[in-house]
């Protein structure tokens, strides 16, 4: 059994009672990311978990039906979120939540006995079935973090969370390639307090070019979901800051994090 297949299960559960009380007026409403409302996080998380499922276990569905997103958006010059509408027929709201809710449980189940080295298609390069399903769980959680500050409600995140501390640590070349900028010598020393009080280690220790906090500051770091300055990591190091000002564990062209202030609890 794959531990993240669970993992996403219970961090979509935890969003599941955050939505349930919601109407659909409530899932119109525009939130801090992009000013994407309720619906359009919700159709971006579902319509990409249908398309991680058939990925895994219908390979030309996934070739098609990933296919006409793509052709929308180069050929027609769609939005992201103009694409997924039509492409799920324009399902919103309470109908929009269901369907979700009713989707990933089965969908966990079977990533959960999948092989996770498995390689399997994406948007960008192959990836092994453990890294679509962290990836999963990283995008609804970053995802949603903004409808937790549209609400005004305090997030509580359990150590699964760890998952998306790994992708950080993962993409520190990544992050730099993709900007086309050298990749520094020398990573730096991560030292994470998780939910749990546990602590977190990466990379040699260092004085010098280190980062120190709670592991969901800088999962929100990686995730840019907030600014570093809106944080309570302790950076040190030229390296360190470099990293952490233009940090970015998910796939895509290089994206500009949040200005300080701009994403935040209301």
């Amino acid at each position: 059994m794959m531990p993240q297949a669970n993992d996403f299960r219970e961090e979509c559960d935890v969003v599941a009672e955050l939505l349930a009380p919601m109407s659909d007026v409530d899932f119109k409403r525009p939130t801090g990311f992009k000013a994407w409302t309720i619906n359009h996080i919700m159709q971006h998380l579902h319509f990409f978990n249908v398309m991680a499922d058939l990925s895994v276990h219908d390979e030309p569905r996934f070739v098609r039906e990933y296919g006409e997103m793509r052709a929308a958006r180069k050929t027609h010059g769609e939005t992201l979120i103009d694409a997924t509408d039509r492409l799920m027929e324009g399902l919103k709201g309470r109908a929009l939540f269901e369907e979700w809710r009713a989707y990933y449980p089965s969908m966990c189940d079977r990533f959960a006995v999948a092989d996770p080295k498995k390689r399997v298609k994406w948007a960008g390069p192959d990836m092994s079935v453990r890294s679509s399903i962290t990836a999963r769980l990283m995008e609804t959680w970053s995802h949603t973090q903004a409808i937790y500050d549209l609400l005004g409600e305090d997030r509580i995140s359990g150590d699964r969370i760890k998952n998306i501390c790994v992708m950080g640590i993962n993409t520190f070349d990544w992050t730099f390639i993709n900007r086309d900028e050298p990749v520094p010598e020398g990573k730096p020393y991560v030292r994470l307090t998780a939910p749990s009080g546990a602590l977190w280690e990466w990379n040699e220790a260092s004085n010098t070019n280190r980062i120190e906090g709670p592991a969901e500051g800088f999962c929100q770091v990686v995730t840019q979901t907030r600014n570093i300055d809106d944080t309570d990591l302790t950076v040190i190091g030229d390296v360190a800051n470099r990293w952490m000002a233009v940090a970015q564990c998910f796939a895509g062209p290089p994206q500009t994090p949040p200005a300080p202030g701009t994403r935040r609890k209301a």
